[in-house]
């Protein structure tokens, strides 16, 4: 039975909480926010797929107090979110129950996110993933998972960081996506996960920080205006001209255009979604500005491609994400007097 330590159960890690409990396999979940209510009432989850579900997965609210379950980790699955620059560091925050062989496997947002934890765990699988789980945390514990816009979609996709990995690191990419399989989920193994990520990266660069900043849907945006279109699309395209410099292989204008066509089809029918950065800031939560704008921008300059949009939706977006640092650090404040 494999042990996995699942760090950051939010809206996406109690789902992959309950694929991995589906899959026979002993999972713990490191809950923050969310530890006092699924400590104490476990998770509930509203699914298409899944069906309507409780379930109690073993809850922990550190890595240190996980560390002290004397448990050797098959898998340390990371849902948190992608915060380049925090302190404590994600690698110093995991170091408690990094086994030597622990695999440690990311399923987070951004672009040029795995350095970091490959220079301090050289020698352990990374396991970089692209996620697409339409799912939210309607309150703590309460998972809404496709349920209120009736879709199942259920997508990770999985390859070693770097793609040149040891055989036996890909050995266990392959055990995770068999493990995910047989809990009900869908997962596909790739040899090079980058143009995966900047597959994703052309919608996360360009409509998640534009609805942020709009307040508006992805559909109430592109619905707002001819230049609203024009200006999604011209941040895409330069996402692609910052991938291309880089040699990243099938990222180009007729992906970017698929891409902007279906969230077109979308729109006209109304059906519009809040990428996760629009909800943060309605839920004045921080959110990935730097793993999905701040790490395009400087890949970018470091390659010498012009990003004028990019830039300056950078710009706006790390302003908005200070002036939010500043006013929950106002709340706690006051809430401490």
């Amino acid at each position: 039975m494999a042990n996995i330590l699942l760090f950051g159960a939010g809206a996406i890690g109690a789902v992959y909480v309950y694929t991995f409990m589906q899959a026979d396999t002993r999972v713990t979940a490191v809950c923050r926010s969310n530890y006092e209510a699924v400590k104490k009432n476990g998770f509930t989850m509203y699914s298409i797929r899944f069906g309507n579900v409780h379930f109690t997965p073993e809850v922990v609210r550190t890595a240190e107090e996980a560390a002290s379950l004397a448990t050797t980790w098959d898998f340390i699955v990371i849902c948190s979110k992608c915060m380049p620059g925090s302190a404590p560091s994600l690698g110093n925050m995991i170091k408690p129950i990094v086994g030597p062989k622990t695999a440690i496997v990311l399923i987070q947002n951004g672009i040029d996110i795995e350095k970091d934890i490959a220079s301090m765990y050289p020698g352990n699988p990374l396991l970089s993933c692209v996620v697409y789980l339409p799912t939210t945390q309607i309150k703590p514990g309460v998972i809404d998972y496709g349920a209120s816009q009736n879709e199942t979609l259920n997508i990770l996709e999985v390859g070693t960081y770097p793609s040149t990995a040891p055989q036996w690191h890909k050995d266990m990419a392959h055990q995770l996506c068999t493990l995910v399989q047989k809990g009900g989920g869908n997962a596909q193994i790739y040899d090079d996960i980058q143009p995966r990520r900047w597959g994703k990266i052309i919608v996360n660069g360009s409509l998640n920080p534009i609805t942020a900043l709009s307040l508006c849907s992805d559909a109430d945006f592109l619905n707002s205006s001819p230049g609203a279109v024009d200006l999604v699309w011209g941040v895409m395209l330069e996402c692609v001209a910052v991938a291309q410099a880089l040699d990243i292989q099938g990222v180009d204008e007729a992906l970017a255009k698929s891409h902007l066509d279906r969230h077109r089809a979308r729109a006209m029918e109304g059906r519009g979604k809040e990428p996760s950065m629009l909800t943060d800031v309605r839920e004045n939560r921080p959110f990935e500005v730097e793993a999905i704008m701040g790490n395009t921008v400087r890949l970018a300059k470091e390659n010498g491609v012009k990003v004028p949009l990019l830039d300056a939706i950078y710009a706006l977006a790390k302003g908005l994400y200070e002036a939010g640092m500043r006013r929950r650090q106002a709340q706690k404040k006051e809430n401490s007097s």
